[in-house]
């Protein structure tokens, strides 16, 4: 993946907290965060810092899950070679150079709030889109993936970090990825200008998104060519490729609804109906859709970070709920869209 002569945009945001949320410490865990990353087997304390400080400086590495997997990996060369790095492995040069962006401690006790887990939540829910149709709220599952997702991390790693926490207890105090946390309203916070993601400081527009295919990335890049935001993304499917070519962003619809529609030929859908799904952030396409000038086309979250960059999908662009909505801050209606590789 090349970046041509893109300038670093110096993107570190400082983890500062957004309104609503004086339960999150400044200062780190009291336990040991590499004794307590110890639990997860294939958690490594230097990368799980080393993703955090990514994901503030605006090179999202995907779910926060302290391994050294693929998201990490592109996330990590895409910082390298905009800051004139040999691309590679996490080495100690590099891991100066993001320490350097930041003195804030990579982990943050955080305590469980009554809005946390006051619901409603949707244990259990069905593949099938017509059954799907049922839920009135596509709600998270549990306390444990809101908090994992509103603080961009696996839920595994959220586990390991909190053995037997009761996060369905407010009150509880947890150790969390030190970020600028996922807003609950992400539609009022688009209008009061509340961050998300890895771009929470930002506030320039993008001149331009890259959809690149081959490397399953979205990049945004501002007028002077600066790369804005990296994030890794599902692009299409042997099934339903995404397009090629350049169009434009057209609408960005927070708390989507979705619509099947049986002519889109889904494999695992059985459907002979349009079949309409209530929003929520497990509903198939996330909390927020880039609509795009072609033909039924986007940009937009998901119900599975962990698979982002690692799956195919149905011809759209999957990101993480909380890039889609770092993405969603950068774009306006008409943002220049490529479509390459």
């Amino acid at each position: 993946m090349r970046f041509g002569t893109v300038l670093f945009a110096g993107l570190c945001s400082m983890a500062v907290l957004a309104p609503g949320q004086p339960a999150l410490a400044r200062h780190p865990a009291k336990h040991s965060p590499a004794v307590a990353a110890k639990s997860a087997p294939a958690c490594d304390q230097r990368v799980l810092d080393a993703e955090v400080l990514l994901d503030r400086a605006g090179f999202s590495p995907g779910a926060i899950d302290g391994r050294d997997g693929e998201n990490f990996a592109k996330a990590l060369h895409a910082f390298q070679e905009v800051n004139g790095r040999p691309v590679g492995r996490l080495d100690q040069q590099t891991a100066a150079q993001l320490a350097q962006l930041s003195n804030t401690p990579t982990l943050a006790q955080y305590t469980v709030q009554p809005e946390d887990v006051q619901g409603p939540f949707a244990p259990q829910i069905p593949r099938d889109f017509e059954q799907m149709a049922g839920l009135q709220r596509l709600a998270y599952h549990s306390p444990r993936q809101l908090l994992a997702e509103k603080f961009h991390m696996s839920e595994a790693l959220l586990a390991a970090l909190n053995p037997n926490a009761p996060f369905d207890q407010p009150g509880t105090v947890i150790t969390v990825a030190n970020v600028a946390p996922m807003p609950e309203n992400p539609k009022l916070a688009a209008r009061t200008g509340e961050g998300s993601g890895s771009s929470a400081q930002q506030e320039v527009k993008a001149a331009k998104v890259v959809v690149d295919k081959r490397s399953r990335a979205v990049l945004a890049f501002g007028a002077d060519n600066r790369l804005l935001g990296f994030f890794p993304a599902s692009i299409g499917s042997a099934e339903k490729p995404a397009p090629s070519g350049d169009f434009v962003v057209r609408a960005v619809a927070y708390g989507p609804d979705y619509t099947y529609n049986p002519a889109y030929g889904f494999k695992e859908q059985k459907a002979q109906h349009p079949v309409r799904i209530a929003p929520g952030p497990n509903n198939p396409v996330g909390v927020v859709w880039i609509g795009l000038s072609a033909q039924g086309y986007g940009i937009h979250g998901t119900p599975e970070p962990d698979k982002v960059g690692k799956t195919q999908s149905h011809g759209c662009v999957r990101l993480t709920n909380w890039d889609a909505l770092a993405l969603a801050k950068l774009v306006k209606k008409g943002t220049p869209v490529a479509f390459v590789g």
